[in-house]
This record gives structure tokens, C-alpha cells and sequence, in this order.
């Protein structure tokens, strides 16, 4: 298997003991009928939630325990470009650990992502099940949304400061597949730091707040008042939203291009 960084990740067999570092993989894994050979996860991988709670738990995202790691012998390691660290990655590659690491950048790439784990597992007819029907899901309901007109949005993923993203990244190409239009699309960060004033010139007619990296709640309402005079505020279009939805690649792909394209329908 060729991964995201281009690295060709050779196993001798199907593995049979498999870290995730990404709560997303791990919750595909298990879609894919890989779970039991799992053993171990980061303390963010939450789904399916029995049966993670279950697993030795290795550390975050951002700071796994490559020692504990190593400890579990795994046949491969599967981690995010973006949300693990290259220095985590070098040590465990520095060890002789086999690593796949993803990037998916679009829901398209997420979509064939599901099928590539599964190969790189063993599951391959499974991994391309669940790719073939999130992919007939998403083209009707791209189709569905197409002639319409795009509906301004602004989904802020951090408070204080106050950050988005840009054109290049996964939650862009969701919400965009849905029928949204980013006001942040043209930044040159990733995930630009922003001003609420610079927000309100833009004047999104939707404002979503996820629930995940920042955990947005009504409490984070009164912050948002310099866009009390936006289209979004005054039409009562702020939506707080899963954040699982907008970000996790995988089986919930479609589930979440569902919810987001009746939030931008209802908005035109």
C-alpha cells in the first residue's frame, strides 16, 4: 500500500494488531470488522463507544506514549498527517514500526480512504462496500444541491483566539459538497486567525459552532456579538453543530453532507 506522504507500507500479512492514533480511523476500523485487531487507541477515540472503552489507551493525538506504543507490538500504526506529530511518527518508524499515514484532504479522499484501509487490513471486499454506498449517498445529494445558489458561512474551530479554515482542508470541502460558501476560503493559513470584525464585513448568512476541537455552546453565544448585525444573527441562522460531522472521515461521511446540506437549504 502506498500512503498519503507517498511511502510504500509493505505488511506480510494481513495485520493482526493494529494502533490508531486517529479517532476517526479507529471508529472506521471497526466499521470495517477490523476491531479485534486492535489493541490499542489514543484517549480522544471515542467511537464505537463500548467497545473502545475496552482498549489500552496510549496517550493523545498530539502526545502518544511511543513507548507503550512500541510495548504493544503492533504489526502497523495507522496516523493523520495533521492531527499526529511528525516527531511521533519518526520514532516509531526509527523502531521498525510500520506506519500508514493518511491525509484526506476532500470527502472524496475520505471516501476512497475507507477502501485503502481496508485493503491495508484485510478487510477489502468491507472496505469496498462501505466506500461504494457513502459514494452513492454523496453523489445524490451533490446533485441535489447543485443550481443552487451557495450559502455564506462562517464555522469558527477555536476560541481565543478566534480561528477557521481555509479552501484547503476536509471541513471546507464538506461544507462546500453541501451547498456553503466559506468565508474564510481565500486565507492563507489552513486555519487563519480571525476577528470577529473582519467576520461581520464578510456577512455569512450561517454561523455554525462545533462541538469539537473548541467545544461551542450557548455560553459562547455572548461572545459572538460583533455579528449580532450579520445576516446569520439577525435571520436566526446560528446553528451549533457536531463537530464529528464536519470532521470525521469515514463511514459518517454522507450522514454528515445530509445535515449540512438541509442547514444551507433552509438558509436559501
Amino acid at each position: 500500500m502506498t500512503d498519503d506522504l507517498g511511502r510504500e507500507v509493505a505488511l506480510p500479512e494481513a495485520p493482526r494488531r493494529i494502533v490508531s492514533l486517529v479517532p476517526s480511523l479507529t471508529e472506521t476500523l471497526f466499521a470495517l470488522g477490523a476491531g479485534p485487531a486492535l489493541v490499542g487507541v489514543t484517549r480522544w477515540c471515542e467511537e464505537p463507544a463500548r467497545e473502545v472503552a475496552a482498549l489500552p489507551k496510549v496517550g493523545g493525538t498530539k502526545n502518544p506514549d511511543v513507548e507503550a506504543i512500541a510495548a504493544l507490538a503492533p504489526d502497523v500504526v495507522v496516523l493523520n498527517a495533521e492531527e499526529n506529530r511528525r516527531e511521533d511518527f519518526t520514532a516509531l518508524t526509527d523502531l521498525g514500526i510500520a506506519c500508514f499515514v493518511t491525509e484526506p484532504k476532500t470527502i472524496h479522499d475520505g471516501i476512497r480512504l475507507i477502501a485503502r484501509l481496508g485493503a491495508l487490513v484485510g478487510r477489502i471486499d468491507a472496505g469496498a462496500a462501505i466506500a461504494a454506498e457513502q459514494e452513492r449517498r454523496v453523489r445524490a445529494l451533490v446533485a441535489a444541491v447543485a443550481g443552487r445558489p451557495p450559502a455564506r458561512y462562517f464555522c469558527p474551530i477555536w476560541r481565543k483566539p478566534w480561528m477557521s479554515f481555509n479552501a484547503d482542508t476536509y471541513a471546507h470541502d464538506m461544507l462546500r459538497a453541501a451547498g456553503g460558501a466559506n468565508v474564510c476560503a481565500a486565507a492563507r493559513e489552513r486555519y487563519p486567525t480571525v476577528t470577529l470584525a473582519e467576520i461581520a464585513a464578510a456577512a455569512p448568512e450561517v454561523v455554525l459552532l462545533p462541538d469539537e476541537p473548541y467545544r461551542f455552546t450557548e455560553k459562547d453565544r455572548p461572545a459572538l456579538a460583533p455579528l449580532a448585525g450579520t445576516p446569520a444573527f439577525r435571520l436566526g441562522r446560528v446553528h451549533f453543530v457536531d463537530g464529528k460531522a464536519l470532521a470525521w472521515y469515514g463511514p459518517r461521511i454522507a450522514d454528515g453532507l445530509t445535515r449540512f446540506a438541509a442547514i444551507f437549504s433552509d438558509a436559501r
